[in-house]
């Protein structure tokens, strides 16, 4: 069965991308440990466009569901975003966001 990938497309004003990196520096760790979690990437846009790529793949549709509706909610609802007032969540850095899904037909790593 191949892997799955799910790419979140984020829409980052200039001005928060330093505050969106550094949101996701703070919660290293809350997705690795995820059944089914195979890879993360954070990938930051170069010239041309606003949009960062959340590059996530799992062993499964089903893996990243149960991922979803668990532990990715938890860290959303006011772990590792720390900077909010009174318990206040903070403002996404993000002003939209999109999910592609795909699944992997083809992949290579380099020769030992």
């Amino acid at each position: 069965m191949p892997s799955v990938v799910k790419i979140n497309v984020l829409t980052v004003p200039e001005e928060q991308r330093e505050v969106l990196e550094k949101r996701f520096a703070s919660r290293a760790g809350a997705v690795e440990n995820s059944d089914g979690f195979e890879w993360f990437e954070l990938l930051r846009p170069v010239e041309g466009t606003d949009q960062y790529l959340v590059y996530t793949r799992w062993r499964s549709e089903e893996d990243f569901q149960n991922w979803m509706s668990g532990s990715m909610q938890a860290a959303h609802r006011g772990g590792g975003e720390g900077g909010g007032e009174g318990g206040e969540r903070p403002k996404p850095a993000a002003s939209g966001s999109t999910l592609w899904s795909f699944e992997v037909v083809q992949q290579a790593a380099p020769k030992a």
